[in-house]
């Protein structure tokens, strides 16, 4: 390969000669732009952003708020999660199409409070799309945002060994939906600022629907005395993992000896007992079920243990409380695939609300998985959705009454297209 110039590339190992040059006109390489404009035209999700966001620019604006929160959460989608992104992308033909034509630095924690407020009611509007909800889980949960530079808030983990961000992230553990985003500084407790949290998201949801069931689901780090005590007396139920002690192991003993002789009687294989025991920690009020797994494994024995106020069979409640991994897969496409861990502005408050950007991403993406899920498409993560739905290299050519895009020949992404067009949605329907 030899470079020719500015604007020429000569590759001489293929069969023939191939000269690229980035002089194609009006192409863009994310011809699946048209799909998060419309996604996000039925949910609303920029527009409801935008109106809280205050105005800091001069007297002479060419785009409107709107347009810049768009532009931030459609590259966000996909995958240009750096703001410098926007200085290349501003010239590509698609992004300026669908956007009619730095944002982050414009917001407070008043104003960040307020987009907050709007992705809640994004979601419990989506909620009641199919009826009042009878119940509602919400899955709480923390996640290390690794930091590389002096952001405020940054601070070192000692679990994690890391300075990073501490985020709270709240999903319905039903739908997968996100709820709440919470930026927290990096050796926050993960319980810090929960209940604060619980107690908007079940009093908004209460206001929607007075007589919905709400549940608690959370790990080991929500587990502190405000939280059940808080749920007790307003009606929530929850289901929390517990960090072992001396006193809960002495509990377990006995279960866990059991299965260590079934396992020795079955030749070693795994054997796994769930039961339950009333306990009461120094820091408790009262005693509470508490329901513990003793288990016996190849490389060894496990214990674990989990709070509750539920009343199913120890069991079912605990093979319940396990699916929250699930969760943990909806954080893993929040951070890998929309790259919601990149908070790499100066200010706090500024990566807050970049962190909520990220959310609005995740709506719209999260819509357009939904409708080819229920097309008959398999799920897939959000990165899959990206590549096969977004990344398709394309011309945009103006026409007189409509613009036509037109695409690559062969794109395996082509049958996605078609499960989501206006005639194959009707015909479902």
């Amino acid at each position: 390969m030899k470079d020719c110039g500015t604007s020429l590339t000569r590759f001489e190992t293929a069969p023939l000669e191939v000269e690229a040059a980035f002089d194609g006109g009006r192409i863009t390489s994310d011809g699946g732009l048209v799909w998060l404009a419309e996604a996000d035209e039925e949910l609303g999700v920029c527009q409801a952003i935008s109106g809280h966001v205050p105005e800091w620019r001069g007297p002479s604006l060419r785009h409107s708020l709107a347009t810049l929160v768009r532009q931030r959460v459609y590259q966000i989608a996909c995958g240009y999660e750096d703001q410098n992104d926007a200085d290349t992308l501003r010239s590509d033909p698609l992004l300026k199409l669908v956007l009619g034509r730095r944002l982050e630095n414009a917001p407070g924690p008043k104003e960040c409070l307020r987009v907050a407020r709007a992705l809640a009611e994004v979601y419990v509007r989506e909620r009641g799309k199919a009826g009042a909800p009878e119940r509602i889980l919400l899955d709480f949960d923390a996640t290390a945002d690794p930091t590389h530079g002096e952001q405020e808030g940054a601070r070192y983990h000692g679990y994690y060994r890391t300075h990073m961000y501490h985020p709270l992230l709240v999903f319905d553990g039903h739908t997968d939906q996100i709820v709440a985003a919470v930026l927290r500084a990096g050796n926050t407790h993960a319980s810090r600022g929960a209940l604060s949290v619980l107690k908007r998201v079940v009093g908004r949801l209460r206001e929607e629907w007075p007589g919905v069931r709400v549940e608690l689901r959370a790990d080991a780090g929500f587990a502190v005395p405000s939280v059940y005590e808080w749920c007790e007396s307003e009606g929530v139920g929850y289901t929390i993992g517990l960090v072992s002690n001396p006193r809960l192991e002495a509990l377990a003993e006995p279960l866990l000896e059991r299965a260590e002789r079934i396992s020795e009687e079955r030749g070693g294989e795994k054997v796994r007992l769930i039961s339950e025991t009333p306990y009461r920690a120094q820091s408790w009020d009262r005693s509470r079920r508490v329901i513990h797994k003793a288990e016996v494994l190849e490389k060894g024995t496990n214990t674990r243990f989990v709070v509750t106020s539920g009343n199913d069979r120890p069991g079912k409640l605990y093979d319940w409380y396990v699916r929250r991994g699930e969760t943990e897969g909806w954080i893993k496409d929040f951070k890998r695939a929309l790259k919601a861990d990149r908070l790499s502005c100066k200010r706090f408050w500024a990566n807050q609300f970049r962190l909520l950007l990220h959310a609005a991403a995740y709506w719209l993406m999260d819509e357009l998985r939904r409708k080819l899920v229920a097309a008959g498409v398999g799920r897939m993560q959000l990165d899959t959705l990206r590549l096969r739905l977004f990344k398709i290299g394309g011309r945009v050519r103006q026409l007189l009454t409509k613009v036509r895009l037109h695409l690559a020949s062969g794109h395996p992404g082509q049958s996605w297209w078609e499960a989501l067009s206006p005639d194959a949605r009707t015909a479902r329907e």
